[in-house]
């Protein structure tokens, strides 16, 4: 008699399919803020953990990251899970530089990856120039550090920058800041600025914008 085949756990599965996605990433996915989308460009991919889906499902996906370990990884994972992708989708670049056209993506990814900004100036480049190679009509996700809800626990450093609880240093923004900045890109928020509090030692904060077009 042949033993039970043993079920796969939920969990596993779950990984095989999406990887480890940004929770928040996954919610705009269940929403249908995907739906009719073509092109994606993961702005600071690092090891390409929200991509795993995408590249699974066909999309155009494109990805950039400073580090040309991080890209590489990528470029391997695309050629098993997607192997009509061009390697060339995947460079070694800033993202307040990013070397495609104006008006190329459907929706632009970035996660943690903006609170590594220098200065307000960094910042305001790097989130231009994603809004720059976005199309009208599209999609701009950001997760980020803020000092929402920890105002009195962080400590400044820079020009933007503070000092974490968690011992790290960050360039944080607050409601205000990603308020004013939605307004003047004119762009339109698709949710309300989500904020996460983990256990005081940081905050993550979810801005959706939506290019008007």
């Amino acid at each position: 008699m042949n033993p039970p085949i043993q079920p796969v756990p939920p969990s596993a599965a779950l990984r095989e399919a999406f990887g480890d996605i940004d929770i928040y990433l996954f919610d705009q996915l269940l929403r249908g803020r995907f739906d009719g989308v073509r092109t994606v460009l993961d702005a600071g991919c690092g090891g390409g953990r929200n991509l795993v889906w995408l590249l699974r499902a066909g999309f155009d996906v494109h990805a950039v990251d400073r580090e040309a370990g991080a890209v590489e990884r990528v470029r391997r994972m695309a050629a098993q899970l997607a192997p009509a992708l061009p390697p060339e989708n995947f460079r070694v670049a800033e993202v307040d530089a990013l070397p495609f056209a104006d008006a190329s993506f459907d929706v632009v990814i970035s996660s943690a990856v903006l609170h590594f900004a220098a200065d307000p100036a960094h910042f305001g480049r790097m989130v231009d120039e994603m809004w720059r190679v976005l199309r009208p009509g599209g999609l701009l996700f950001a997760r980020l550090a803020s000092s929402i809800g920890i105002e009195a626990r962080v400590r400044p450093t820079g020009e933007g920058r503070y000092r974490l609880p968690d011992g790290s240093e960050r360039f944080l923004v607050d409601e205000a800041g990603l308020l004013a900045r939605t307004e003047a890109l004119g762009g339109v928020l698709l949710d309300p600025i989500k904020t996460t509090n983990v256990q005081n030692l940081r905050a993550m904060t979810t801005w959706v914008v939506r290019k008007p077009g």
